[in-house]
């Protein structure tokens, strides 16, 4: 009996031990993006609150803008800002951003965006990257942005802009 038992053990520890193992994602398991829109954002000069516990607080106005993509396009709301923590001392600068504001689709449909994300520049090259979350009304054609990843780079722009392109991390 204390044989059988010892051979059963051995046998799920090994199954075990199996199922534990790191299994490498296929081709079909690695998400892809899809293009949404871009945005053409205006802004103010930027103003220095200071230096506060988490880093030197700067804020970014945000004075409207358009956007455009295949399934929308509209303004961006004058009144939001691009609230930064900055680190511009040591060999690496690094910024974190969170730019709060909203959108207007041309038909009418008001959204709300909070976009986090980090820029950094130092020995390991050049890095902006952002996640945006949408707040859509349920009820409007624009509600699967509710319910999506998106991921967010930049696109060269001109003084007191900013022009970001926005992916849709579909599988």
């Amino acid at each position: 009996m204390k044989r059988i038992c010892f051979v059963l053990f051995a046998a799920l520890s090994a199954l075990t031990m199996r199922a534990q193992q790191i299994v490498p994602p296929t081709e079909a398991d690695t998400p892809k993006l899809e293009y949404v829109m871009q945005l053409y954002v205006t802004l103010e000069p930027e103003y220095v609150v200071g230096e506060v516990p988490h880093g030197k607080r700067v804020v970014i106005p945000i004075t409207g803008g358009i956007f455009e993509g295949p399934k929308l396009k509209g303004t961006i709301i004058p009144g939001g800002a691009d609230y930064q923590y900055q680190k511009t001392v040591g060999k690496n600068q690094r910024t974190e951003l969170e730019a709060i504001y909203s959108i207007k689709t041309d038909d009418g449909v008001y959204i709300h965006v909070r976009n986090s994300g980090i820029f950094s520049m130092g020995e390991q090259g050049f890095y902006f990257l952002t996640a945006p979350k949408f707040e859509a009304p349920e009820d409007s054609p624009y509600a699967w942005l509710n319910n999506a990843i998106f991921v967010c780079g930049p696109a060269p722009s001109e003084p007191n802009t900013v022009r970001l392109n926005i992916w849709k991390v579909v599988r």
